[in-house]
């Protein structure tokens, strides 16, 4: 079943709630996010992604994943 923004907003708030985040789509299978948290500072890009991917808490995972698709933005804020 896909995903809508609503919910996928709803994970990556849980797990960065002070974040600036938009997400964006709507077929709910090819997604976009944009997440500007704090906790990115020091990071390389890899491990900011990883960390949003974790939040989506394995909703992307193989071929049964709710979300085939999600365009990532990930930042510090200025």
């Amino acid at each position: 079943m896909p995903m809508s923004a609503h919910e996928i907003e709803t994970l990556l708030r849980d797990a960065f709630p002070d974040a600036e985040i938009q997400v964006g789509g709507h077929d709910g299978v090819h997604m976009s996010a944009m997440v500007v948290d704090e906790s990115f500072r020091g990071k390389n890009r890899v491990q900011q992604q990883r960390a949003v991917y974790a939040a989506l808490k394995g909703k992307m995972d193989g071929p049964d994943g709710e979300l085939h698709a999600l365009a990532l933005t990930t930042k510090v804020p200025e």
